[in-house]
């Protein structure tokens, strides 16, 4: 029978920050799935500060007046393919919806882990926990006894880094946030060293503070001033790992480069940005070492969850402002 189901629709073209009139709530019906396909009821959804450049149109980005892709994981309600029986555990991008309408191809199956929710598979287990692994092991590859500095550390990206920094044998763990609420939790709860609200002086300052001794990594979340401070604590060989750049986001020009770019040719530091999509393969290694992390506790799965499939234009929003500690999340 055919499925009633609700959507996320992008309206206009946002000018800068977008705001809720950019986005519509839209009612429709799926056809029931064909041979070879399954209708998956979703459950959460993720929100990301990406997905504002791909609003903006252009090749690649998305159609106006058609459901929102994103991120999303639900389990198979209605299955006629052999490969996707009823009750199967699945990741897949037609987010942004209720239920959605899949091949077997478009949805990764998710192993089922003891005491781990499936809201994981989202962030410290999904592409935002994934973006800090393939960041510090792939990219920067810090190695045991090197100082790290992470920003926008307690949003998805940062705070699966700063507990895969401890994994990996970092000597000293050292974020930025946007509240002193926000730094008390990730020296409180999530073990880092030392962290600082951006909000408070001039970055570099804040970093030098905080990093006394310089830094050998930089995880960069944000860009802008961030990044121009990190090239100022960097030590000789260090290496910058570009994910994001959420301060020039929306922003109406970029910002120009930093007014220290120099010193990467004069102390040899190296700065490569990336996108995960290139290192999926690397999937199952973040599993393997996380996986027992988590059901131990150990590591914890950092969530700013609002409920209700309603909420979800609340919640992108809220990502833009940072309104999140941990991943965003939309419980539906």
């Amino acid at each position: 029978m055919p499925v009633p189901f609700r959507a996320v629709h992008q309206i206009a073209r946002p000018s800068g920050r977008p705001t809720a009139d950019l986005f519509a709530f839209v009612d429709g019906t799926l056809l029931a799935p064909a041979a070879g396909q399954v209708l998956v009821e979703n459950a959460y959804l993720s929100v990301d500060p990406y997905m504002l450049g791909l609003m903006g149109g252009g090749e690649g980005g998305y159609p106006l007046h058609a459901p929102l892709e994103g991120r999303a994981v639900g389990r198979v309600v209605e299955s006629r393919s052999a490969a996707l029986p009823v009750g199967t555990p699945v990741l897949h991008r037609q987010g942004w919806r209720t239920h959605a309408v899949l091949a077997p191809e478009q949805a990764r199956v998710l192993p089922e882990l003891p005491g781990v929710a499936l809201s994981a598979h989202l962030g410290v287990l999904g592409g935002t926990g994934l973006s800090a692994y393939v960041g510090l092991t792939r990219i920067a590859r810090l190695k045991p006894g090197e100082d790290l500095f992470v920003s926008a550390a307690a949003g998805g990206v940062g705070t699966a880094a700063g507990q895969l920094a401890r994994l990996l044998g970092a000597r000293r763990v050292v974020g930025s946030a946007g509240s002193p609420a926000k730094t008390a939790f990730l020296t409180g709860e999530l073990g880092f060293d030392a962290a600082f609200d951006h909000h408070a002086g001039p970055v570099a300052e804040l970093l030098a503070g905080a990093a006394p001794d310089g830094i050998d990594v930089y995880l960069d979340n944000v860009g802008g001033e961030h990044l121009a401070a990190a090239i100022g604590a960097l030590r000789e060989f260090g290496r910058i790992a570009w994910c994001g750049a959420v301060a020039q986001y929306g922003a109406a020009a970029a910002p120009a480069a930093p007014h220290n770019l120099f010193d990467l040719v004069a102390r040899s530091i190296r700065l490569e940005g990336f996108l995960v999509r290139h290192h999926l393969d690397a999937q199952g290694e973040l599993y393997a070492l996380l996986g027992p992390q988590l059901r131990s506790g150990r590591v914890l799965a950092a969530e700013t969850v609002l409920d209700g499939f309603d909420r979800t234009v609340e919640a992108f929003l809220g990502v833009l402002a940072g309104a999140n500690t941990g991943k965003m999340l939309v419980r539906i």
